[in-house]
């Protein structure tokens, strides 16, 4: 029976641990854009560049990031 904590690390080339602090970051950065996009909403005139900063940050953590993750059937 497969560990459901290291299978889909493994299939994305990453330990446990490798995958925790990755995936922790990426969620922290895109919370903090929606928080941003969300304030720039009701005050447009607050957090005016940040959601779209925070987005390049994704994208860019994205392309640089892990392998490609293995095919899986849900």
């Amino acid at each position: 029976m497969p560990n459901p904590f290291t299978s889909h690390p493994a299939s994305v080339g990453e330990t446990y641990s490798q995958h925790l602090g990755f995936a922790f970051k990426f969620g922290v950065i895109m919370a903090v854009g929606g928080l941003a996009a969300i304030v720039h909403a009701l005050f447009p005139f607050l957090c005016v560049t940040t959601a779209s900063r925070r987005l390049e940050q994704l994208n860019a953590m994205r392309a640089r990031g892990t392998k490609a993750p293995a095919a899986s059937v849900r």
